[in-house]
């Protein structure tokens, strides 16, 4: 068994070791408590800490065993939720002045899942003000510092999430992206996360009364085993959400250690010509000599096929806010941030002509996208499009001299993938000469989640990126091997 500190385990390891009584739940808690006490003034991950209730929890799961009693596949396992996410009991504020006292009476079923899981409960991460832009910061609780350089941004919106992982905090986080949210902060951070397939999981229940065109809920962690055993989890149809997807494949594919053979793979170096930063593109140049390693049949194309991708996601990210906030527009502008009002201002001017046309070129790209899955099993492309920037920067003002247009455009990389309801996931891939990680987006058809993370264990395996410690938060978590 590992002999790092208890922190420092996988979400694996620490169930193994709970069910096979060699070490307390009580005892793994305590460990993560205190490193979070250690850790979390200088990087500002964790912004409501729950330990009475994390304790409370540990000690009915070393009560359970000591009955003989069965447990769940994440018994004793730390885990936190991303301050959007419901929790019942627990402040969750979006990030927002308007909910600085909010406490859900429901958890959201993610959670609920986690906590019928044996999953142990120790707070809230920080997350943009209502999950919009990829930089952690907020009126009520600052920002998100990354734990390979503090002066550099986490990313977002899952950015407390990541870092939380990074440092050793937690052993599992849940994230959400609409247009990166989570992939960015992992690529960010050097761990895994997953955008699951759209109705992989199911998003109940929301804050308001429609079903998101784009955005997902996914499993965040430092190991792609870790993920997959999060993702199991979380996902499973519910009659509540009309997208949902049942288990399929989860249940039925092969470990991940059987390594897919003979694939067919797609890099797009500069996805739809969009800028790349050299640092960013130096670093997955070697990344891609790494998997020409397990894998010679890659191809080069430019994804020509997502041009116009942008176009259509600003419209439905539009609508998505004006459908979720636009009750609070009218009445609560001065307790929100320009950002977030501009968003539900373009929502609510659509018209019906603008969405549908949105919608119907959504269609084509989307026929466009699938069909490159006739040739290649699996692509290859930049989760971000920039290397961690300083924390006082709201978001990069230009790429390569190419300026950006709004506080999302420098992370389109992610942005254009998410119309199309594809699974896509950030795997660790390397440091640029500062020590600063880069991440590497691999991106399978519909529904084919588990291929993903299959792929992504075998280049986890032959890099060992995974393994590289944040310099500035001590001993390295990171799991077996």
């Amino acid at each position: 068994m590992n002999q790092q500190a208890l922190w420092a385990w996988s979400a694996l390891e620490i169930r193994d070791a709970v069910r096979c009584k060699v070490i307390s739940a009580t005892a793994v808690v305590t460990a993560h408590l205190d490193r979070i006490n250690a850790i979390n003034p200088q990087i500002n991950a964790i912004v409501t800490l729950v330990p009475e209730l994390a304790l409370a929890q540990a000690h009915a799961i070393d009560a359970a065993i000591g009955r003989g009693e069965t447990l769940g596949p994440l018994a004793g396992v730390p885990v936190a939720h991303k301050d959007l996410t419901l929790t019942q009991g627990i402040r969750t504020t979006f990030g927002s002045q308007l909910f600085a006292d909010f406490v859900p009476t429901q958890d959201a079923e993610i959670v609920a899942r986690m906590k019928a899981a044996g999953a142990v409960t120790l707070g809230k991460t920080n997350t943009p003000e209502f999950g919009a832009g990829s930089h952690t910061f907020n009126p009520l609780f600052g920002v998100t510092r990354n734990p390979f350089d503090p002066q550099k941004t986490a990313g977002g919106s899952s950015g407390g999430a990541a870092a939380a992982l990074a440092s050793g905090m937690v052993a599992l986080a849940d994230g959400s992206d609409m247009g990166g949210s989570l992939r960015n902060p992992a690529a960010f951070c050097n761990i895994v996360g997953l955008r699951p397939s759209m109705g992989r999981i199911p998003t109940i229940p929301k804050t308001q009364e429609t079903f998101s065109r784009m955005a997902v809920e996914g499993p965040m962690a430092r190991t792609v085993e870790d993920c997959a055993m999060m993702l199991r989890v979380m996902a499973g149809a519910d009659k509540r959400d009309p997208r949902s997807l049942d288990m399929g494949a989860l249940n039925t594919s092969p470990t991940l250690t059987d390594a897919p053979e003979n694939l067919r793979l797609a890099w797009a170096p500069n996805p739809a010509g969009l800028p790349i930063e050299p640092a960013v593109s130096s670093v997955l140049g070697a990344a891609l000599l790494d998997m020409q390693h397990l894998y010679p049949a890659i191809e080069e194309i430019d994804l020509s096929e997502l041009k116009g991708a942008m176009e259509i996601f600003n419209v439905l990210r539009a609508a998505a806010f004006a459908e979720g906030l636009g009750y609070l527009y009218h009445s609560h502008q001065e307790k929100m941030k320009a950002t977030v009002i501009d968003n539900i201002k373009l929502g609510l001017e659509l018209t019906s002509d603008s969405l549908a046309q949105a919608e119907a070129q959504r269609a084509g790209l989307y026929r466009g996208m699938t069909s490159l899955f006739d040739r290649f099993d699996y692509l290859l492309l930049p989760v971000t499009q920039v290397m961690p920037f300083q924390v006082e920067l709201e978001y990069p003002m230009t790429i390569n001299e190419e300026v950006m247009n709004s506080y999302i455009d420098w992370m389109s990389s992610c942005c254009i993938l998410s119309p199309f309801d594809v699974p896509c996931l950030s795997i660790p891939a390397g440091f640029n000469t500062d020590g600063l990680p880069v991440g590497l987006q691999i991106v399978g058809r519909p529904g084919d989640d588990w291929g993903v993370l299959r792929l992504a264990y075998a280049f986890q395996q032959h890099t060992g990126h995974w393994q590289q410690p944040p310099p500035h938060t001590g001993e390295v978590p990171h799991g077996s091997t």
